[in-house]
C-alpha cells in the first residue's frame, strides 16, 4: 500500500507531464494559426496564378 501512496504522491509532484501538455497546446496553436493563414491566403494565391495564366494566355498564345 505505501508503495501506491509514494507512486501517487510522485505522480502529483511530477512536473513533466505539465510540459508536455504545455508543448501540445502551444503546438496546437501553431498549427491552427498556419491552417488560418493558408485558407486566408489560398483563394488569393489561387486568384494570383491565374490571372498569371490569363496574361500569358493573352501575350503568348
Amino acid at each position: 500500500m505505501c508503495h501506491f501512496l509514494r507512486i501517487g504522491r510522485q505522480f502529483l509532484v511530477d512536473d513533466e507531464a505539465a510540459t508536455a501538455t504545455e508543448y501540445a497546446v502551444m503546438l496546437a496553436m501553431i498549427v491552427l494559426a498556419c491552417m488560418g493563414a493558408i485558407s486566408l491566403l489560398g483563394t488569393k494565391v489561387s486568384d494570383i496564378f491565374a490571372n498569371t495564366k490569363t496574361e500569358f494566355d493573352t501575350y503568348y498564345p
